[in-house]
């Protein structure tokens, strides 16, 4: 049920500027988004919740001394419409 819906999700990002890395046993898919900005991953987080209504979870929130990654955490634990609205708003970053 959710590697059909974590399969879902990364095709329709496809097509974005985030880089998918692999993900299994999880809800969650992790992106690389060094090819659209340098802010922090904090920052970009809430930026994409307040500007584009999507939510993520940055990665270095779970580090004690976050390394310097770009990467975001997005849940695929959703249904088929919040999915693809989501990866709709995006492939336009």
């Amino acid at each position: 049920f959710y590697e059909a819906k974590r399969d879902a999700f990364c095709e329709m990002l496809r097509p974005s500027r985030f880089e998918l890395t692999p993900s299994a046993g999880t809800y969650f898919q992790l992106v690389d988004y060094s090819a659209i900005t340098d802010e922090a991953d904090t920052q970009l987080a809430r930026r994409l919740t307040r500007e584009a209504g999507v939510a993520s979870i940055p990665v270095s929130v779970f580090y004690e001394s976050p390394p310097d990654q770009h990467l975001l955490r997005f849940c695929f634990a959703k249904d088929a419409q919040t999915l693809e609205r989501g990866t709709e708003i995006l492939c336009g970053i």
